[in-house]
This record gives structure tokens, C-alpha cells and sequence, in this order.
């Protein structure tokens, strides 16, 4: 099983000590030099005065902004820790056993992907982003991303629109992947999803037992907790829909 998360809005900044992050100790080091792209990007944009605006950051965030200047020597902090909000605070990643966080990938518009135990520093970039040198950040991603992902077992995938325009499964993978889908009283929700999607996540990953291996398995390994239901794929070769009711 591998569990697809987009990141959060707000990060932790991260220590007053320590290294900074090394991008070839990374996970999926084959992203380095796609990493390197953005990451120069970004910080050459954000010394910019409409840097703020340009990466969708109201005046409040200016700071923040600012910050990305110091990507490269700012000490850097596990990725368990640097992603907070309302779907990394159900999930509470930190106290997953390690072996289940490894089964976690964190889309992101800086890094690609990252694995809970990867060092990174804090820093505000969204993969709808139009970034001056790369261009709109999904689909500079999206090849990239392609050649490295190779899930094995059931993926459920737990990203928003944005960070699920970086990576589409193939035929063969979209058999074997759920997107999760929150509703209230038959409707879609938003914030509250981002809750009941982190509590899903943890439940999946620190329940007792064998960890699903199809859609099937996904469905009845939510039982008990969540109310949920699985649909089938709308056309061949696209993902199945786990509908699941707002914790």
C-alpha cells in the first residue's frame, strides 16, 4: 500500500540548528536535477519585490515569502514535521511507526515527492504556480514525476486537484488506485476533508493486519470506522473512487 498526500499550506519553518538540506540524500534522487531546477527558481523569485503575489501569497505572508531566499542554507527538519494543518495534525505523522510512514509520499511543488523522514526546511510554494524558469509547476512535474513513481500494491490517493495534476497513474497502476473522495450528507466538502482524509490515512497505516492490497481490501479495511463506499472505475483504466463520510 502506498498513501498519496498533498502537502500543507503551512509549514513549520523548521530548527534554529542544524544542516540544511542535501538534495542527493533525498528520496528518488533521480528528481535531484528537477529539484535543483525549481529550487534556484524559487529562491531567485522570491527576492523579488512581487514575489508575494506572483506565488499567491498575500501581503501578510511576505515574510514567509522572503524566506525562500534562504532555502539552500536554512537548517533543514523531517518532512513529518515541517507539513502541519488540519491533515497532517489527524494524521499526526510523527508517531506513526516508522516502517508505516514509509508508506507515505508527499507531492510537492518544490521537492516532487518526499518521504516522512526527508530533511527539508520550510518554504511556500503551490503546485498551481506559474514559476518564472519552469513554468506552470504541474506539468513541469508531471514527466518527471511519471519516470520515478512506480507504486506496487493498492495506492490511495489523497491529493487535491492541484497536486493530483503532477501525476496521473498509468492503466495498469489505476487499477490498483483509489481516490478518496469526503462527503457530507451526499455533498463534496473541502476543509472538512482535509480532517477526515488524515484520519483515514492514519487508520490505514496503524491499523493491526495485513495492509490492503486491492480496492476491495481498501473498502474492508475502512469498516468500523469510516462510513465508506467503493466505485468503480467510470472508464477503463482510470482510478476507483473510495466515497467516505466526513469524520
Amino acid at each position: 500500500m502506498l498513501v498519496l498526500l498533498p502537502p500543507s499550506e503551512s509549514k513549520w519553518a523548521g530548527p534554529a540548528r542544524g544542516a540544511p538540506v542535501r538534495l542527493a540524500s533525498l528520496s528518488h534522487p533521480e528528481l535531484t536535477g528537477a529539484r535543483e531546477r525549481v529550487l534556484d527558481a524559487l529562491v531567485a523569485l522570491s527576492a523579488r519585490e512581487d514575489a508575494p503575489a506572483l506565488l499567491g501569497a498575500g501581503a501578510g505572508l511576505a515574510a514567509v515569502v522572503r524566506a525562500n531566499t534562504t532555502l539552500r542554507t536554512r537548517p533543514a527538519a523531517p518532512a513529518s514535521r515541517v507539513y502541519t494543518g488540519v491533515l497532517f495534525d489527524a494524521l499526526d505523522l510523527p508517531s506513526v511507526p516508522a516502517a508505516a510512514a514509509r508508506r507515505v509520499l508527499v507531492v510537492s511543488a518544490l521537492w516532487g515527492v518526499l518521504r516522512p523522514g526527508d530533511r527539508v526546511p520550510g518554504y511556500r510554494l503551490s503546485m498551481g504556480t506559474d514559476l518564472p524558469g519552469t513554468g506552470p509547476l504541474a506539468a513541469f512535474w508531471r514527466p518527471h514525476l511519471g519516470a520515478a513513481l512506480a507504486p506496487s500494491g493498492v495506492v490511495v490517493d489523497c491529493r487535491s486537484a492541484a497536486y493530483a495534476a503532477a501525476w496521473a497513474p498509468d492503466a495498469a497502476t489505476a487499477a490498483r488506485t483509489v481516490r478518496v473522495r469526503v462527503l457530507r450528507a451526499g455533498r463534496v466538502v473541502s476543509h472538512a476533508a482535509k480532517h477526515t482524509r488524515g484520519l483515514l490515512a492514519r487508520h490505514l497505516l496503524t491499523r493491526a493486519g495485513r495492509a490492503p492490497r486491492t480496492p476491495a481490501e481498501l473498502l474492508d479495511a475502512t469498516a468500523g470506522a469510516f462510513g465508506a463506499q467503493l466505485l468503480e472505475p467510470e472508464r477503463a483504466g482510470t482510478p476507483w473512487t473510495l466515497e467516505v463520510e466526513a469524520a
